[in-house]
C-alpha cells in the first residue's frame, strides 16, 4: 500500500469564517452550494479550500486552539469508504505518523481520524458520503 501524492481538503482556521469567505470571493473563487454558516467550501483545481472556525477545528481534530498543537491548518485526505480511512491511518501510523485521533463516525455524517506527521502538522483521514470522489480520487462539490 501506498498514500496516493494528493490533498484532498485544505482547511483553514479562522476567526471569522463570513469575512474569510468574503476575501476569497473577492478573489473570484466561489463559495460551493455544500457551504453553510459554519464552513465554506470553494473547489479549486483538484482540490477544495474549506473555512471553518479555528476554534472548531482544533475541538473537531482533539487538539488544544494553541501553538504549537495547533497551527490552524488541517491537511485532507479523502477516501471512498471507512474502511479506507482506517487502512490509510494505520499505514501512515506504521510509517512514523502520530495517531492524533482514531477513526470514528462524525457528527457530520461521515468517518474520519487524525494523524500528526513529524513536524506536527495534522492531516483528517475522511470518508465523506456527501463528498463524491472522481476517478482520480479528487473531491467533487456539488456547484
Amino acid at each position: 500500500m501506498s498514500l496516493d501524492r494528493r490533498i484532498s481538503l485544505v482547511t483553514l482556521g479562522v476567526e471569522d469564517v463570513a469575512r474569510s469567505t468574503a476575501f476569497y470571493e473577492r478573489l473570484g473563487w466561489k463559495k460551493s452550494s455544500a457551504s453553510q454558516d459554519a464552513v465554506t467550501f470553494i473547489q479549486l483545481k483538484g482540490t477544495v479550500l474549506g473555512l471553518f472556525s479555528r476554534a472548531s477545528l482544533a475541538e473537531d481534530a482533539g487538539v488544544e486552539d494553541t501553538p504549537p498543537g495547533f497551527s490552524g491548518v488541517t491537511l485532507a485526505h479523502n477516501v471512498a469508504s471507512p474502511a479506507g480511512v482506517d487502512a490509510v491511518v494505520k499505514f501512515a501510523v506504521a510509517n512514523g505518523a502520530t495517531l492524533v485521533k482514531s477513526p470514528r463516525k462524525v457528527f457530520w455524517g461521515g468517518y474520519s481520524g487524525y494523524f500528526a506527521d513529524p513536524d506536527g502538522h495534522l492531516w483528517e483521514v475522511a470518508h465523506n458520503p456527501f463528498f463524491p470522489l472522481d476517478e482520480s480520487g479528487h473531491v467533487v462539490l456539488p456547484d
